[in-house]
């Protein structure tokens, strides 16, 4: 054999070792059982290696083994399971070494499986945002219920009842302006002024910025501070109410207006009622409530007739064309009546009075 032969067949049987070296293949067995740790017959086992996508997809016998020959030896296979259904994937795992001999065991008992995966730092964090999500759920339905109750005893009149359970709410939670909000209500419904001021004001200060609910706060905490005397306190809360929401500050000047009559401040009532109509220009009720003031400034004259001051017959006249139906419609006729003057339907309209 000649030099030149010898080295050639040299040659070519290391490129047949070289290539048998880059192709080794083993087999994979191991044994599958179910979520209810018993062995798992008929589903089905595959493996993907990762590197080249080749797949070996083969299925459990009755005693939940499988068995897989030629497998290509890898770093990094997935093997998945699905039901005998064929549709359901009962468990996966990823990034699997296959060695290029002997055989290569996995065994997957699903149960511990899932059960160790649900007990892993990683599944334990998520777990834990869950738990705490579920409670911040379950605290907003509950808050959402009293608000519902709370509601639902004010309108029967039950303002003890509205109180109770909005402290129990907000004992739950102090981080709501609307709970907050209801209490102050239900306080200012149940005569409990100071307790309803201290209430609001933490609404106003949980409240957005920019939250247009604010004048709802503001006109509140204005009611319950003049029904207190702090008169000047509630000007101030009213003038709030009105950055945020000008129907807001038409009821808050309005109630406030109401309050001064009642302590019997004519002038300062009709200053604010001017307020309320001039935030709400439909406002009907500050018309009719100022006509009513200016109906007791009248003076009767020497013929033994009421003379009304500026302003009376225009206020309740004006009443009478926003609400001829209203509540207090007939009312402002007789007041119209009693000062002799006539009633006009047009008011405002230029179409001339009309009896």
């Amino acid at each position: 054999m000649t030099k030149r032969i010898a080295l050639f067949l040299f040659l070519a049987v290391m490129a047949i070792f070289s290539v048998s070296v880059f192709a080794q293949t083993s087999a994979v067995r191991g044994n599958i059982k179910g979520e209810d740790g018993k062995v798992l017959a008929g589903a089905t086992v595959e493996l993907q290696n990762n590197e080249n996508g080749r797949k070996f997809v083969v299925k459990t016998d009755a005693k939940g083994n499988y068995y897989v020959m030629g497998v290509l030896a890898g770093p990094s296979y997935k093997i998945t399971i699905t039901a005998p259904d064929g549709k359901t994937v009962l468990w996966f795992a990823n990034g699997l070494p296959m060695g290029g001999s002997g055989e290569n065991t996995y065994d997957f008992d699903i149960k511990k499986e899932k059960e160790a995966a649900m007990n892993s730092p990683e599944n334990a964090e998520a777990r834990k945002k869950y738990e705490e999500q579920k409670k911040s759920l379950d605290k907003v339905k509950s808050l959402n219920a009293m608000l519902a109750q709370a509601r639902e005893q004010k309108k029967n009149g039950d303002f003890d009842g509205a109180v109770a359970t909005m402290e129990q709410a907000a004992a739950i939670d102090q981080t709501h302006d609307v709970v907050y909000f209801t209490l102050a209500d239900s306080y200012l419904a149940a005569k409990k002024y100071p307790e309803s001021e201290v209430a609001y004001k933490k609404a106003i200060e949980l409240a957005p910025a920019t939250s247009k609910a604010l004048g709802d706060y503001h006109a509140g905490l204005a009611l319950a501070e003049a029904r207190q005397g702090k008169n000047s306190d509630a000007l101030q809360e009213c003038a709030a109410a009105q950055v945020a929401d000008a129907t807001a500050a038409a009821q808050c000047y309005y109630n406030l207006g109401a309050v001064l009559t009642n302590q019997g401040a004519v002038d300062e009532a009709n200053s604010a009622f001017d307020k309320a109509i001039a935030a709400d220009p439909t406002k009907a009720d500050a018309y009719y409530q100022k006509g009513v003031n200016l109906v007791g400034k009248a003076a009767t004259g020497a013929d033994g007739k009421v003379v009304p001051v500026p302003g009376t017959v225009d206020a309740l006249n004006k009443y009478l064309e926003l609400a001829p139906d209203g509540r207090n419609a007939q009312a402002a006729k007789e007041l119209l009546s009693y000062l002799g003057a006539t009633v006009q339907t047009t008011f405002g309209k230029g179409k001339g009075p009309k009896k």
